[in-house]
C-alpha cells in the first residue's frame, strides 16, 4: 500500500502537489531572534535576486531578443535580395575617383578591397566591391558626372572619360561586375551572382547639344540621361531656376521648361531606349518631360519635396504624374535632399519612401543613395554596406510586405527598363532625330564650336 500510494503521488501534476504543500517560512527555535534574522536574510536575498533580473537580467534578454529579431529580418532581406536584384540608381565612385585622385587610372585602385580601411584612400570613400556585396546590391547604375563648369567647354570628353572609367573597372574586375545594358542581361548577372553595373549620363550639358552624341552615348551602354544637372542648358531649364534667390536673367538659356529641341531630346531618348532622368530639373522641365515621353520617367536620386522643400526633389503634383506615366523616384540618400540640412538618419530615408507610396504608390518607388557623391548621407547607412539595415527596418513596417519591398528594391525600376525597351521597339522604325539647336541661342556664349556652317 505504501509503493502505491508513493506511485499515485508521483502521477500528480506539480502544481498539485505544490498547492497541497505550499512552501512557507517557519520561524527558527533558536533563541535571540535567529527567526526574524533568518527571515530577514531570506527577504535580502529574494530582493537582491529581483534586482539582479530587473537591473541585468532584463536587459541582457532584451538585447539578446532584439538581437535575434534582427537576425531574423536580415534572413528575411537576404531571401528578398536572392529573388529580386537590389538596384541602387546613383553613384558617382567614377567622377571621385578623378576629383579626388587627379586621374582616371585604374592600376592603383583596390577596388576589391574596402578602401575606407585603406591607409592609402582614407574613410571617405563609400563604395568598393566588398562592401557593395556586403549591401548585397544586385545593380548599380554608375553616373558619368560632369561639373557644370565644364558646359560649352570639355563636357563631352569629360563623360566619355567617366564612361570609360566603368566600362574598364566591370572588365578588370569581371568575375565580380558586369557591364550590362538591358533588362534581361542585368536579371542574368543576377542568376549569375555578379554586379551588374550600368551607365547613366548626369546632365544635359554632357551631350554638347548634338543628338549624335547622345545616339554616341548610348553605344557606348549608357541608358539613362538626366536632362540637366545644377545648371540650365540651351534646351532644359535646371532646378536653379526654382531657386528664387537666383537672378534668372544672369543664367543664361531660361526657356521655362524645355525648348522644342528639349523635347525632341526626350523624344530621342525614348526611341533609343534610354531612361529619362529628371533629378534635378525644374518643375516645368518635369512637367514638359512627362506631357511628352511616351515611356516611364525616373527620378535616379531625389526625395520628396514635401519633407524637405530642397528644389532637387519631387513636388507632389509631379508624383501624382508618375502614377499616370509609370515611372518612379529613387530616394536619394544625401542629408540635403532628407532633411534640408547637414544631418539626416536612416528614419528620414524612411519617411521619404513612405511619402512617395502614400502619394504616388508603392509601384512607384526605389533606391537611388548617390554614394561617393554625397558627403553627409544617414548616419546608420554610412556607405554602400547599409542596404540590409534600411530594408531589415522596414520589414517591422505591416505596411511592407516581402512583395512591396520586392517592388521597392529593384522590382518597379525593372518594370520601368522593361517598358521603356518595349517602347523602343515600338518606336524602333522611326528615323534619328536630327534636330538641332538654333544658331541665336548660341553664337552669344562662349560655347566651343565651329560655326562656319
Amino acid at each position: 500500500m505504501e509503493n502505491e500510494d508513493s506511485t499515485a503521488k508521483s502521477k500528480r501534476p506539480l502544481f498539485v502537489t505544490l498547492k497541497k504543500k505550499p512552501i512557507t517560512f517557519a520561524p527558527s527555535k533558536r533563541k535571540n531572534g535567529g527567526g526574524q534574522r533568518s527571515w530577514a536574510m531570506k527577504a535580502g536575498l529574494f530582493l537582491l535576486a529581483c534586482a539582479l533580473i530587473a537591473g541585468i537580467g532584463l536587459p541582457l534578454a532584451l538585447e539578446l531578443r532584439s538581437s535575434n529579431l534582427l537576425e531574423a529580418r536580415l534572413r528575411v532581406v537576404r531571401k528578398i535580395l536572392s529573388k529580386t536584384p537590389l538596384i541602387d540608381g546613383h553613384n558617382n565612385f567614377a567622377w571621385t575617383l578623378r576629383k579626388q585622385r587627379g586621374s582616371t587610372r585604374l592600376r592603383d585602385v583596390p577596388f576589391d578591397e574596402d578602401l575606407s580601411k585603406n591607409s592609402s584612400w582614407g574613410p571617405s570613400w563609400q563604395t568598393d566591391l566588398l562592401r557593395l556585396r556586403r549591401g548585397i546590391v544586385g545593380a548599380q547604375f554608375w553616373s558619368a558626372y560632369v561639373p557644370c563648369e565644364a558646359q560649352f567647354l570639355d563636357a563631352v570628353k569629360l563623360t566619355l572619360e567617366q564612361i570609360d572609367v566603368v566600362r574598364r573597372l566591370a572588365s578588370k574586375y569581371s568575375r565580380k561586375m558586369r557591364l550590362v545594358t538591358s533588362s534581361s542581361e542585368l536579371e542574368q548577372a543576377h542568376r549569375d551572382g555578379i554586379l551588374a553595373s550600368l551607365v547613366g549620363i548626369e546632365g544635359g550639358h554632357s551631350i554638347g547639344a548634338s543628338m549624335a552624341v547622345l545616339r554616341s552615348f548610348h553605344h557606348l551602354g549608357a541608358r539613362y540621361m538626366t536632362l540637366t544637372h545644377k545648371c540650365n542648358t540651351p534646351w532644359a531649364d535646371s532646378a536653379i531656376a526654382d531657386d528664387p534667390d537666383k537672378d534668372l536673367v544672369t543664367l543664361g538659356f531660361f526657356s521655362d521648361g524645355l525648348t522644342s529641341f528639349g523635347k525632341a531630346v526626350v523624344r530621342e531618348l525614348n526611341r533609343l531606349g534610354m531612361l529619362v532622368d529628371l533629378s534635378h530639373v525644374s518643375v516645368r522641365t518635369m512637367r514638359d518631360a512627362l506631357a511628352v515621353s511616351s515611356a516611364p520617367v525616373v527620378f535616379s536620386h531625389s526625395a520628396a519635396r514635401a519633407l524637405c522643400n530642397s528644389s532637387s526633389n519631387v513636388p507632389d503634383d509631379v508624383l501624382r504624374n508618375l502614377t499616370l506615366n509609370g515611372g518612379l523616384v529613387m530616394v536619394s540618400f544625401d542629408s540635403a535632399h532628407l532633411s534640408c540640412g547637414d544631418k539626416a538618419s536612416m528614419h528620414d530615408v524612411i519617411a521619404h519612401i513612405n511619402h512617395i507610396r502614400k502619394v504616388a504608390g508603392v509601384d512607384h518607388v526605389g533606391l537611388g543613395a548617390g554614394y561617393d557623391g554625397i558627403s553627409s548621407p544617414p548616419s546608420e547607412l554610412p556607405d554602400v554596406s547599409g542596404y540590409p539595415l534600411l530594408l531589415a527596418e522596414l520589414t517591422r513596417d505591416r505596411r511592407w510586405p516581402s512583395s512591396d519591398i520586392k517592388k521597392l528594391v529593384g522590382g518597379n525600376l525593372l518594370r520601368v527598363l522593361k517598358e521603356v525597351e518595349r517602347q523602343a521597339t515600338n518606336l524602333s522604325n522611326q528615323s534619328p532625330a536630327e534636330e538641332w539647336i538654333p544658331r541665336e541661342l548660341i553664337e552669344d556664349t562662349a560655347y566651343c564650336r565651329y560655326l562656319g556652317v
